[in-house]
């Protein structure tokens, strides 16, 4: 028996081929990051598992033909998607900055996981819809988790440019030398070098002082002069940002590095905004990159002028929520507190879709930390190790910081010691330095908390997506066949049903509110500025169809003077609050 069992053993091991990844499963496991392949898997398999709820698109392909794909989460019993306020979320717009997409697959398995269980996420998706595109730029994805990176190359869309203009294009990409899966840094032995080795920590460099001996020169990233030009690195893939494509105030790239030679070039992103121009219900957005712990509003650029004041509140009522479910996160205007961007998604996303939006820079490198509660409440002393090539010093952390919590939280995996190389052009020489999967990700055992905070950010605005109903106060004959009817539109959410910025701009007509049919004439219709008394500013053309938006928290009230008799319909219609239709009888 015991001889069965070991062989039994043993065919089980010989089945399994190395290195074979299990197929995914819903629900989900957040401990890791998917590679492209994963995620259209992902995708699927919360497709197939939820085929009532969701809807899985290809709006269109990549560069290098990679599907991108959206999954439409919708609730059909309640009624038709495009009848219901719209949050739409993305992430992985540039190739490096993937938690996006873990933060899009988890905010699906969440949403759907819990619907039916969890009394919040069903009342939302009986009254919302969700649209997702978990992976903006695939050929990024699949080309940094595949190839070697450093944490902040490979951002790029895959169109081919002549970066340095020698007539060539993508030609000097960097080199993993030493084969180890990253590009990292190298360096060399020089007296007259601008950096020594860290007193404290030898594996990283301080910059000398005036009149100091110096011990090494920075040579830069990993790579060699592929075109003899006698520069190393300088003409990788692209440069065409695919957050600087966009077709609202695209600039070109003397302007905004990075722009393309006009916008929407990348074939991927006009599928997508043609995508995206279909679902008219759109509310709010939410794009998410991967740095700097923020929770960005636009405008994007000082010349654009501020948003509404209305529209202001409703973006501070919900931003400021966000800081709390993400502590340590900040609320900040793009512009103004970050820097200005011509042709980003998010601005084009507001002032074409008329929707409220959020840029979330998701990774907080002050979470990268080796102290006790007490030392994380001192002061934090200068040190000199911060003035060394590699440190990524937003949010405070240092070199020195992040190597402890390297060696003691992951066990030495985000940073490669120095190791002697002998380079073709430079002879010999050292490379070293943090790794690929380090400085702009999380450690994938912070993986958990980050998507989940994030992914409630996102659910918190969709709760106050607008949420209007409609009750008609009185019906009262006032004189014979003829009606006075009383209506009222009540939003309880903070988003307006119509953003104010798309007022300003006339960006699409207003909701509306339709008293007709049967034998039935409104001679009179307007706004009720005063029911007690009886104050109306009467619309002279067309009184039975009013114009109107419902603000936040707010209620609009409507009185009509109405000949007739028998049932009349009282419709309502919003491209982002849906419809309503009460039926009142004249008698």
């Amino acid at each position: 028996m015991k001889k069965l069992l070991f062989l039994a053993l043993i065919l089980l091991m010989a089945s399994v081929v190395p290195g074979q990844t299990a197929k995914i499963t819903v629900p989900l496991r957040f401990d890791h990051y998917y590679t492209l392949d994963q995620v259209y898997e992902a995708v699927r398999a919360i497709n197939q598992a939820y085929p009532e709820m969701t809807k899985l698109e290809e709006t269109g392909k990549s560069e290098e033909g990679r599907p991108i794909y959206a999954v439409t989460v919708n609730n059909p019993k309640t009624g038709p998607a495009l009848d219901k306020p719209g949050i739409y979320i993305d992430g992985n717009i540039h190739g490096n900055e993937i938690q996006g997409g873990e933060i899009c697959l988890y905010l699906l398995d969440y949403l759907l996981g819990n619907y039916g269980k969890n009394k919040d996420v069903t009342d939302i998706l009986d009254k919302k819809v969700f649209y997702v595109v978990p992976v903006v730029n695939p050929d990024g994805r699949w080309h940094f988790m595949k190839d070697a990176n450093t944490p902040s190359s490979n951002r790029s869309l895959r169109i081919p440019l002549d970066d340095d203009r020698d007539g060539l294009v993508d030609e000097d990409f960097p080199e993993d030398l030493d084969g180890d899966g990253s590009i990292t840094m190298m360096r060399k032995k020089d007296p007259f070098g601008m950096f020594k080795t860290d007193p404290e920590d030898p594996r990283l460099m301080v910059r000398i002082k005036p009149g100091e001996k110096g011990e090494w020169t920075i040579l830069g990233e990993e790579g060699i002069d592929n075109d003899g030009d006698g520069q190393i690195n300088e003409d990788s893939e692209g440069y065409v940002d695919p957050n600087r494509n966009w077709g609202f105030d695209w600039a070109p790239s003397y302007v905004e590095q990075g722009s393309g030679e006009y916008p929407f070039q990348a074939v991927g992103l006009k599928t997508l905004a043609g995508w995206i121009q279909t679902k008219t219900n759109i509310c709010v957005g939410w794009t998410f990159h991967n740095f700097g712990g923020m929770y960005l509003r636009g405008p994007s650029r000082k010349g654009l002028g501020e948003y509404p004041q209305q529209d202001v509140a409703v973006y501070d009522y919900i931003g400021k929520q966000a800081e709390r479910i993400t502590p340590g996160y900040r609320y900040m205007i793009s512009w103004k507190d970050l820097y200005t961007t011509y042709g980003d998604s998010l601005e084009w996303l507001c002032q074409t879709q008329g929707a409220y939006g959020y840029c979330g820079e998701v990774f907080q490198s002050e979470s990268e930390t080796f102290k006790t509660a007490s030392e994380k409440t001192m002061p934090r002393p200068a040190e000199a190790g911060e003035e060394g090539p590699m440190s990524f010093l937003m949010g405070g952390a240092t070199d020195r910081e992040r190597l402890k919590y390297n060696d003691n939280l992951t066990q030495g995996e985000l940073y490669k010691p120095w190791k002697p190389f002998k380079h073709p052009t430079y002879g010999d020489m050292e490379i070293g330095g943090w790794v690929k999967m380090s400085s702009r990700l999380s450690a994938p055992f912070m993986m958990p908390d980050l998507v989940h905070r994030n992914a409630m950010a996102v659910i918190f605005s969709a709760k106050h997506t607008p949420e209007v109903t409609l009750d008609v106060t009185e019906v009262k004959k006032i004189d014979k066949d003829l009606y006075r009817v009383r209506t009222r539109l009540v939003n309880g959410k903070a988003m307006p049903t119509m953003s104010y910025q798309a007022q300003r701009t006339k960006l699409y007509p207003k909701d509306t509110l339709m008293v007709s049919g049967g034998n039935a004439k409104v001679v009179a219709g307007g706004v009720l500025t005063d029911p007690y008394q009886d104050q109306v500013n009467y619309k002279k053309v067309r009184p039975e169809l009013q114009f109107l938006v419902v603000s936040g928290f707010g209620k609009t009230e409507h009185q009509f003077l109405i000949e007739g008799k028998g049932e009349i319909p009282v419709r309502y219609e919003s491209r982002h609050a849906g419809k309503l239709e009460k039926t009142i009888r004249l008698e």
